[in-house]
C-alpha cells in the first residue's frame, strides 16, 4: 500500500473509511488524486479477525462511551454504529431498497419534513451503478417507488420469508421475495455465492455479502490510496481564507500526528461527524466548524425498527437464509385514510440465538428457566421487522457531553424523543405486522420496541441558513470541506440507507473529479451536474449476473 510522508500534503484526506468513505477513496484514487483515509477502527483481516460466532463479532461495532437521553433514548452500538475499515457495511444486513421519488419531496407532497436539494432523478444513475458494483440481487421487477429490476437474480426463500409471503398473500398485500439485497446469489470473480448460514451481520466471513471493505477498498489501494487504520481524528484545522488544510489524529499508540491536505471529506456518520465538527470549533466558528446556521447536530433521525415475532406449530428455522430476503413496501407512502403522514416497510429479520434471546427477554419478559424454555423453542419462531419513517425534529440532536474519551475528547450526548406522528405510525405498523404473522398461521405474536439506522444531524439543503451542506455534500461555509455520509440526509424514507449513502458518495466523487483543481484553489461554488463516470467503477462491475429463467 502507498505510504505518504506525514509532511506531504495530499489532495484529499477522508475521515472515516466506511460505506461512503471507501467509495470516495476508490474513485478519487482511480482518478489520480493523492488520497489518505483515516479510520478509527482496525483494518479487518477477514480470515483472521472474523468468526462465525455471535459473541465473537461484537468488536465490529462502535461501542465507545456515548451519553443518551430524551424521552425515547436510542440504544447505540450493535444495530447502528460500525467501527473499522468498511464501517457499518461490514455488519449490515445488506437490504438495498432505493428511496422513493417522494422521499426527496416530503414537504411539497405531504407537508412534513423537508425537501432535499436534489431529486430522485439526480441519484437514479448512481443507484443503478452501485447496484452493479455491490452487486444487488433481487427480483426482475421491483414494483414500488420508481419500478426497476436488479442485476442479479433473487435468492431462494428461507423460513422467515415464507411466513411473510404467506401472510401477505392471504391478506392481499403485494410482497417481494429474494431481495433486494447486496449478497451474491451466484459467484462473481473471486467472491463466492451465499451459503445461507445466516451470519450476515457478523461480517460474512465467506465474502458473499457486500461491504466496501471487499468491494471498493482493494481497488482503492491498487490505485494508490493509503488507509491508516486505528487513527482517531481529533480536530480539523482551519487555515487562511476560510479553507481547511489539515487534521490532527491519534494513532494506535496514542501518539499525535498532523496530516496536511488540500481538501477534507468527513465520512464519520451521524454521530461522529457532528462530534468532530463540534470538537473543531475555532475563532470564527465558535459553535462548531461549518456551523454558521447553528443547525449542526440537529434533526438526528432513526427509523422505527420494531420487531414482531410469531410462533408457528411447524419448524421455521429463522437462521437458515440471509436475514434480509423478503419485504413489502405496500405501506411506504402517505395514505390519506390513515391518521399519520408517510409510512413504513415490512422486512424479514433473522436473529441468531443471542439476539433472539435479547428480543424475547424484552418482548415476553422471559428470564431464567422461562427464557431457557423460549430458547428451546427457537426454531419455531419467525421474526418480521417494521422499518418506519420517523420524521426529522429539531429537538432530536447531538451535542458534546462533559464526559471525555481515552484521547481527552468530549464524547457525544444524543437526545431523542418520538413525536405524535411517529407514535401513530409505529402503532399502525406493528398492528399490521401482527396481522400478517397471524394470517400466515402464527399462534402467538409478541413485539420488541427498537430503532434502526441513524441518519441526519448535518443535513443538506439549498441555503446556508437551513442546512450544513449543499446538494453536492459541500459545506456552505468552507469551500474545501465536504461531508458525505448518512448525516447529510434531510429525511430518511422507509428504505435502509446503505445503498443511498454509497450512491451519494459516487455522485460526490464525480462532482469532485469534474471540478478538478478548482476544489483546492477557488471559492467559487459550481452547481454544474457532473457526468456519470462509469469508468471509475471497480473491476468486474459489468460482468455477467445470474441467468434468469
Amino acid at each position: 500500500m502507498k505510504c505518504y510522508r506525514e509532511e506531504e500534503a495530499v489532495d484529499y484526506c477522508i475521515v472515516g473509511v466506511g460505506s461512503a468513505g471507501a467509495v470516495l477513496l476508490q474513485r478519487l484514487a482511480r482518478a489520480g488524486f493523492k488520497v489518505v483515509g483515516l479510520e478509527a477502527g482496525p483494518f479487518w483481516d477477514t480470515e483472521r479477525d472474523w468468526v462465525s460466532d455471535e459473541a465473537g463479532s461484537h468488536q465490529l461495532y462502535w461501542t465507545d462511551l456515548r451519553i443518551t437521553g430524551g424521552s425515547d433514548p436510542i440504544a447505540l452500538g450493535e444495530n447502528n454504529s460500525g467501527r473499522g475499515v468498511g464501517g457499518g457495511s461490514v455488519h449490515w444486513a445488506a437490504f438495498v431498497p432505493r428511496l422513493h421519488p417522494s422521499d426527496f419531496r416530503t414537504y411539497t407532497e405531504d407537508g412534513v419534513g423537508c425537501d432535499w436539494p436534489i431529486s430522485y432523478k439526480d441519484l437514479k444513475p448512481y443507484y443503478e451503478l452501485i447496484e452493479r458494483e455491490m452487486p444487488a440481487a433481487g427480483p426482475a421487477w421491483f414494483t414500488w417507488g420508481d419500478p426497476h429490476g436488479y442485476p442479479y437474480g433473487p435468492h431462494p426463500m428461507g423460513g422467515v420469508g415464507d411466513t411473510l409471503v404467506r401472510g401477505c398473500t392471504k391478506l392481499g398485500i403485494r410482497v417481494c421475495a429474494g431481495g433486494p439485497v447486496a449478497i451474491l446469489s451466484g459467484s462473481r470473480a473471486d467472491r463466492p455465492h451465499c451459503i445461507y448460514r445466516g451470519f450476515c451481520i457478523q461480517g460474512c466471513k465467506v465474502g458473499a455479502k457486500q461491504s466496501t471493505l471487499i468491494s471498493h477498498v482493494p481497488d482503492a489501494i491498487a490505485h494508490g490510496a493509503e488507509i491508516r487504520d486505528r487513527s482517531m481524528v481529533a480536530r480539523i484545522h482551519l487555515g487562511p481564507n476560510r479553507r481547511v488544510n489539515a487534521v490532527t489524529y491519534f494513532d494506535r499508540d496514542g501518539r499525535e500526528h498532523v496530516q496536511r491536505a488540500r481538501a477534507i471529506i468527513v465520512c464519520g456518520y451521524a454521530i461522529e461527524t457532528p462530534r468532530l465538527l463540534f470538537n473543531s470549533a475555532c475563532p470564527g466558528f465558535e459553535q462548531g466548524l461549518a456551523n454558521s446556521s447553528g443547525l449542526l447536530g440537529h434533526y438526528l433521525m432513526v427509523q422505527a425498527g420494531n420487531v414482531v415475532a410469531g410462533r408457528f406449530p411447524d419448524l421455521v428455522r429463522l437462521y437458515k437464509a440471509p436475514p434480509a430476503h423478503a419485504m413489502t413496501e405496500e405501506f411506504y407512502e402517505t395514505d390519506p385514510k390513515r391518521d399519520f403522514a408517510r409510512g413504513f416497510a415490512v422486512q424479514t429479520v433473522g436473529p441468531l440465538p443471542i439476539a433472539f434471546a435479547k428480543q424475547m427477554a424484552k418482548a415476553k419478559g422471559a428470564w431464567g428457566w422461562g427464557l431457557r424454555e423460549v430458547m428451546m423453542d427457537y426454531n419455531h419462531w419467525s421474526t418480521l421487522g417494521v422499518l418506519g419513517e420517523i420524521l426529522p425534529a429539531y429537538d432530536n440532536k447531538i451535542e458534546l457531553a462533559e464526559e471525555k474519551d481515552d484521547f481527552g475528547l468530549p464524547v457525544a450526548h444524543v437526545t431523542f424523543s418520538l413525536h405524535e406522528n411517529d407514535h401513530k405510525m409505529i402503532r399502525f405498523a406493528v398492528k399490521k405486522v401482527e396481522e400478517i404473522l397471524l394470517a400466515a398461521g402464527a399462534k402467538e405474536v409478541v413485539e420488541e420496541q427498537r430503532y434502526a439506522h441513524l441518519v441526519g444531524a448535518a443535513r443538506m439543503g439549498t441555503r446556508p441558513e437551513n442546512s450544513i451542506v449543499d446538494g453536492f455534500c459541500r459545506t456552505h461555509d468552507i469551500a474545501n470541506l465536504f461531508i458525505c455520509d448518512g448525516s447529510v440526509f434531510p429525511t430518511q424514507g422507509s428504505a435502509n440507507p446503505g445503498l443511498t449513502i454509497q450512491a451519494l458518495a459516487a455522485r460526490t466523487a464525480d462532482y469532485l473529479n469534474q471540478q478538478g483543481e478548482a476544489i483546492f484553489t477557488s471559492s467559487h461554488v459550481s452547481r454544474e451536474k457532473p457526468p456519470v463516470r462509469r469508468d471509475l467503477s471497480p473491476p468486474v462491475t459489468f460482468g455477467s449476473g445470474v441467468p434468469r429463467v
